[in-house]
């Protein structure tokens, strides 16, 4: 800026000393400039009045692109955004095609520029990976048709405005991530997940298999692992998957709906109110918006319900095929050697079989899923449980 400055400067002082007769091609070799350059600055001194502003460096930035989205679609795009503020440019472009069959929308790139040109982006900071990542992600067989698997898990609890806990309860189906159930319990215990599943079942009908982790309702430390929803689930012919302890990554696209849940959702004023928001939310989630690992369309589109209908007849491992049949009392005992070994709460009221496997050792079944072993000269020890070894993943059925 100080050369151009120097130089319209020096050639005004020799335009008026020659009355209007100056050497470009002199000036402009004292300057180091072509006489295109020299003419150029001149010229946008003498169209500003003479002043140095016309100078400055203008934008190089065409004023017409053919390419450019235009104001409608921009308008389109940015309203479509603040209906779906957590979604990005991919789910935002398919959506709308979705809405408006026919319109060509531009890339998700462009619709990244056009979003963060009218502030409805917020750059967030990347987050570096302080650890190795495991590769085992799926150690269960791979879902091949709705209703194959179904993921159930309990969303980390929170507080609503009253103070009181609430605990989601989601029921995910795995291969088109359908979200069945979304609730908002109270407290994260039996008789209420069982109730969950009760409707499920009634609307969807029943999976083949039911995914889930090892904690309380869904596993216990006890003979095999059995509670009363556990129980109640092989006895309707569902297959039991259970992850690893401490892997969630084996059940990621549950732990990944359970993000997007916690990103779209926010604590309400009561257990009612929250329920009314988990609703319309897993409209939203199936209904409307775009997965990417459904070529982009939303979940409904591939689920449908089970053939399995419900309800249905119940399945009881059959004791005349057995060789030693032990009766579950009410409080999960029975008797051996002339004392009560408790065996399991779950399993009041039902049979098991004693199978001998060595001179003083017994194994004890409820059908086909062995409970423990029990040591004829040592009943006071109980029931031995075999424990999982590490990273072992579970899966049980009675059929």
């Amino acid at each position: 800026m100080k050369e151009r400055t120097r130089f319209v400067l020096e050639w005004e002082e020799r335009w008026k000393a020659s009355e209007g007769r100056v050497n470009m091609s002199e000036l402009c070799r004292e300057f180091g400039i072509s006489r295109e350059c020299g003419y150029k600055w001149v010229e946008r001194y003498r169209q500003a009045g003479y002043k140095l502003e016309g100078l400055e460096e203008r934008s190089r930035r065409p004023r017409t692109s053919p390419h450019a989205v235009p104001d409608v679609y921009q308008d389109v795009i940015a309203e479509a955004r603040k209906q779906k503020p957590k979604w990005g440019p991919v789910k935002l472009r398919s959506w709308l095609e979705e809405r408006y069959p026919g319109v060509s929308f531009p890339s998700p790139s462009a619709i990244a520029g056009i979003l963060k040109r009218r502030g409805l982006v917020r750059v967030a900071k990347r987050r570096r990976r302080t650890g190795p990542v495991s590769g085992v992600t799926s150690p269960f067989r791979e879902c091949e048709g709705p209703n194959d698997v179904w993921c159930i898990d309990f969303k980390g609890w929170f507080r609503m405005a009253d103070s009181r806990k609430c605990y989601p309860l989601t029921i995910l189906d795995a291969y088109s991530r359908f979200v069945i159930r979304c609730e908002a319990l109270e407290e994260p215990d039996g008789p209420a997940v069982m109730h969950v599943l009760d409707s499920a079942f009634l609307e969807f009908g029943r999976p083949k298999v039911i995914r889930s982790d090892n904690g309380p309702p869904f596993a216990s430390t006890g003979a095999a692992g059995l509670t009363s929803v556990a129980v109640w689930l092989l006895q309707l012919g569902i297959r039991l998957e259970r992850i690893a302890p401490g892997k969630p990554q084996q059940n990621g696209r549950h732990e990944r709906m359970h993000r997007t849940l916690k990103l779209e959702t926010e604590p309400q004023a009561n257990l009612r109110a929250q329920q009314r928001v988990f609703d319309h939310w897993r409209c939203d989630y199936n209904d409307e918006r775009p997965h990417a690992a459904l070529a982009n369309r939303p979940p409904a589109r591939i689920y449908a319900p089970s053939a399995r209908r419900y309800p249905c007849k119940r399945i009881t491992p059959d004791p005349p095929a057995w060789t030693h049949v032990e009766h579950v009392d009410k409080q999960g005992f029975i008797k051996f050697n002339r004392r009560k070994i408790f065996v399991s709460s779950a399993l009041k009221h039902m049979n098991v079989e004693l199978e001998r496997i060595g001179p003083t050792q017994w194994e004890l079944h409820w059908g086909p899923i062995v409970l423990g072993r029990i040591d004829w000269n040592r009943p006071d020890r109980g029931l031995m449980v075999t424990r999982r070894k590490r990273g072992q993943v579970s899966a049980m059925s009675l059929e």
